[in-house]
């Protein structure tokens, strides 16, 4: 057999095998790997690549309306797989009601949102200031509850790992009276709860360790969730999302706190940390006890990503990147650099105004074709290789494997210390298929074109 036709029919074996991946559960519970902590184990002692699309309303309904269009969540689900997904965040919202008309989210359709339901259930008596019974804090929304067993279950069965957002700090920030809107104002809730400890408005200090009360209510949730899920195999925890720079003590405290509920529990599974917004640094992060964080665009997530040699897993997240934003060649330069790619995805235009379909698709697909290829990899022996290509994007599995980014579809691999032979593949991104080009010897560097237009990837594997 051709090397051509070894490396066309490997092809063929790989993709077969990772639709067999993905159709498969997902297993675990994650462990940060003890080999290459830049991925998490499932357990089996093989290192995975998470990568995936998220988007607001998966968990919560959001949206004009009351109640909120109702989001579909099993369409979501075979929208990932066609795509071969195996990473979602599932987003927490803590206010009940918000204009869009105003402030720092006008760019939301022009309409009053409403997001349900809340982990809280609205039994009164009397109203909040939405016009809903208030919520009574000392008990737990079955239906709340009900939809996230039901939605990480569903998930696993899929082959896909959920983040479960716990905090939601940016619209307490950004949204036009937020508080106002938080079961946490003495006025929406029957149990005498005020977040708002300094009286400004604001209750930003809902996210704080300022208010015991308020900290028990929190913890009293969070382990209702951890009771919940915390048997599944596919959990991973996200403390907020894009929360205040001052939250940083509180956001440390609820990563230990689960970390200890869960040493009661037969299982334990990742706890995340995410950028904080504005004025947060990646130090912070990477000095907390999480196991995994999503950085900002300090230090080159955003164009050059950096390897972070291990320090946590990074799941490089385009929501605090760009917000919305990303392209294809952003997923092939943080999986060469060792990271796990995530885009933002704004889906259906249920949330933000539009669909954007076309525009997102690469990145969207590209993400699973990078999955396919981290599968046919053994990660746990990777190590981002930038002075092996003159691109400086590749991840070597040295002697067996090497994945390269090559913008504008020319290169330069040295293979010096290698002996044998190395078959090639190029793969086109654009088009999203691949193409098998001979191969090429060990013990020398190697200048390869790719046969497509623009950008490509290249794929070395050692030919048996």
């Amino acid at each position: 057999m051709s090397y051509a036709a070894m490396a066309s029919w490997a092809l063929a074996l790989a993709c077969v095998v990772s639709l067999a991946l993905a159709a498969a559960p997902a297993s675990g519970p994650l462990t940060v790997h003890p080999k290459n902590p830049r991925y998490f184990s499932d357990g089996s002692g093989k290192a995975i690549l998470l990568a995936g699309a998220h988007t607001w309303n998966n968990l919560l309904d959001m949206g004009p309306g009351d109640p909120p269009p109702a989001f579909d969540f099993d369409a979501y689900l075979d929208w990932m797989g066609k795509l071969g997904h195996n990473f979602i965040r599932l987003w927490a919202w803590e206010v009940t009601t918000w204009d869009a008309r105003e402030g720092r989210v006008a760019w939301f359709h022009p309409k009053v949102y409403r997001a349900a339901p809340q982990p809280w259930p609205r039994t009164g008596p009397g109203e909040a200031l939405d016009g809903k019974p208030r919520f009574d804090l000392s008990r737990h929304d079955p239906e709340y509850f009900r939809r996230l067993l039901t939605r990480v279950e569903a998930a696993r069965l899929r082959g896909i790992y959920v983040s479960i957002m716990l905090f939601e700090g940016w619209c307490m920030q950004f949204v036009p009276d937020a508080f106002a809107a938080h079961p946490f104002h003495p006025k929406n809730n029957i149990n005498g709860l005020n977040g708002d400890a300094n009286g400004d408005g604001k209750g930003l200090e809902i996210h704080e360790l300022v208010s015991k009360p308020v900290l028990a209510v929190q913890e009293a949730y969070v382990r209702k969730v951890i009771d919940t899920v915390g048997d599944l195999d596919n959990v991973l925890y996200e403390i907020s999302n894009e929360n205040h720079t001052p939250s940083t003590p509180w956001q440390y405290h609820m990563v230990r706190f689960i970390k200890d509920y869960e040493k009661t529990k037969p299982k334990q599974h990742p706890v995340g940390m995410t950028f904080q917004y504005k004025g947060g640094s990646n130090q912070t992060l990477f000095d907390s006890p999480a196991d995994w964080v999503s950085p900002n665009p300090d230090g080159g997530f955003r164009d050059d990503p950096p390897d972070m040699k291990g320090k946590k897993v990074v799941l490089n997240d385009t929501d605090h990147l760009w917000g919305i934003g990303g392209d294809a060649a952003w997923v092939w330069k943080s999986v060469t650099r060792g990271l796990n790619p995530l885009f933002m995805d704004p889906y259906a235009g249920l949330v933000i105004g539009g669909t954007f379909e076309a525009k997102w698709d690469p990145i969207r697909r590209n993400l699973g074709h990078a999955l396919r290829y981290a599968s046919r990899m053994d990660l746990a022996a990777t190590t981002p290789r930038g002075d092996l290509a003159s691109s400086r994007y590749c991840l070597a599995d040295p002697g067996r494997a090497y994945l390269v980014y090559a913008p504008g579809g020319k290169v330069t691999v040295d293979l010096s210390a290698e002996s044998g032979q190395f078959a090639i593949e190029w793969f086109d991104p654009a088009a999203g298929r691949a193409i098998a080009q001979g191969s090429v010897q060990g013990g020398a560097p190697h200048e390869l074109t790719a046969p497509v237009k623009g950008d490509a990837v290249l794929y070395l594997a050692r030919a048996q």
